[in-house]
């Protein structure tokens, strides 16, 4: 099992979040609309996948889309 974590919108993530996410975290991030005040991330994780969210609804993730994978019908 591992814990997730918070931390401030523009802050630097914690050692916890892995590196792969962090540039993708920091376009977010430069994306986002204002200044980012009083927003905060929060790390989790699904089926071993960790997961940033920020409070707007953004994510960020491991997972690169399949485009292909858009019209099936599950």
């Amino acid at each position: 099992m591992r814990l997730g974590t918070r931390w401030a919108f523009g802050d630097e993530p914690p050692a916890s979040v892995p590196t792969e996410l962090r540039p993708r975290i920091a376009a977010a991030e430069a994306r986002a609309a204002g200044d980012g005040t009083g927003r905060h991330w929060t790390l989790t994780w699904l089926e071993g996948r960790p997961i940033a969210e920020l409070d707007d609804g953004t994510v960020v993730s491991d997972v690169i889309a399949d485009a292909l994978d858009g019209d099936e019908d599950w």
